[in-house]
């Protein structure tokens, strides 16, 4: 299978480790080792002292798979399968979709989840929102318009990268039932659940609200520990899952036992993660907010309700891929424009879950008064 370039990927390999800030990162800072460690129970502490470098289940480990489970609301046991979030997408595209099926996917997306499918042969309709400068809108009706006699999947992603939308719980309802409808499966990105820091509850997960669904969701976003490179699916599909689970015979085969046990420590103590990671982005939108302040003739700022991302709207002559090339080279901040999210080229995401966003802005400041 040949397969396009992952651009936001590659433009991160060219600036991650080179530029001096990071301004775009869409993950929260990484816990340190000891931190985790430190919150480990008698038994959690054991498993991570007894730990062997074997192979482990490629559902996942019996262990990790109970912490997981206790976040859902009807999942059970077989109804998991641990894997790394990119491999896990890429097999259930595979899996799932054939050359001639209709796709329906938000915009703009994370690129693996329309990538994949568009090169198996699927034709893929993009969902896209209604922008106004201080918000973001996925109407369901817009969505349902989309919808055709092949369609095959609905991929959603909320709370959302980069726009950080998420909808309301009757507005899930209604995409849920608008594919029940139609006997459409729906693949359920969930990698930001529970970064919540507005006024927007909390989401159930899309799997357990809808039995041909299949939601993702790991340790990257949510946790701030994208160094584990842990993710799962849970459906109620099923043979869906075991053909996935066949599938991963010929990539990962299993987890990393080191990110198994780290994984359900995280898991097991949840809010020792969620709300410092919320609350440094809630301080991360209001020092954003000011900064906006300071310059609102150069960009719309659609505040994000979930997540933590936003996308921006740049006021400026020239396009965002050339500003954010400009700006990394004479300041050393990377910033990721909306030509990586084949979403024209005037917006740029912005990551609220870095601790040094103040001593950034600064700069970024400095830089737009010169």
């Amino acid at each position: 299978m040949r397969i396009k370039d992952f651009a936001v990927e590659r433009y991160f390999a060219r600036y991650e480790f080179s530029a001096k800030y990071l301004l775009s990162s869409s993950d929260c800072d990484g816990y340190a080792m000891n931190y985790v460690l430190g919150l480990a129970s008698d038994s959690e502490r054991q498993l991570w002292e007894k730990l062997t470098l074997g192979y482990t289940e490629t559902l996942g480990s019996e262990f990790l798979r109970n912490a997981i489970q206790q976040h859902y609301q009807s999942i059970q046991m077989d109804e998991i399968l641990v894997a790394s979030p990119g491999e896990a997408n890429f097999i259930l595209m595979n899996v799932l979709l054939s050359a001639g099926d209709h796709v329906v996917c938000m915009a703009p997306m994370y690129q693996s989840l329309y990538q994949v499918a568009m090169d198996i042969g699927c034709e893929v309709t993009f969902w896209n929102p209604l922008a106004n400068p201080d918000s973001w809108y996925y109407n369901p009706d817009d969505l349902k318009a989309l919808i055709r006699d092949n369609t095959k999947l609905i991929i959603v992603n909320f709370p959302h990268n980069p726009t950080g939308y998420s909808p309301n719980i009757d507005e899930l309802n209604s995409i849920v039932e608008l594919a029940r409808s139609r006997g459409i499966a729906i693949f359920s990105d969930e990698m930001y659940r529970f970064l919540n820091h507005g006024s927007v509850q909390a989401l159930p997960s899309v799997s357990d609200l809808y039995e041909n669904s299949v939601s993702l969701w790991g340790t990257a976003k949510t946790f701030g520990l994208a160094g584990l490179r842990l993710g799962w699916l849970t459906s109620k599909n099923k043979p869906l899952l075991r053909k996935i689970e066949a599938f991963k015979d010929y990539l990962s085969i299993c987890s990393s036992a080191p990110s198994e046990v780290l994984g359900t420590i995280a898991l097991n103590h949840l809010d020792s993660f969620v709300k410092p990671n919320n609350a440094k982005i809630r301080a991360n939108i209001s020092h954003f907010e000011q900064f906006h302040q300071r310059n609102s003739n150069l960009f719309d700022f659609p505040k994000p309700t979930t997540g933590s991302t936003a996308f921006i709207k740049l006021n400026i002559k020239e396009s965002a891929l050339n500003f954010a090339e400009r700006l990394v080279k004479d300041t050393g901040i990377m910033i990721l424009p909306s030509e990586l999210f084949d979403y024209g080229s005037s917006h740029v995401r912005i990551g609220f879950g870095r601790e040094n966003m103040p001593e950034v802005l600064e700069i970024l400041d400095s830089y737009l008064n010169r």
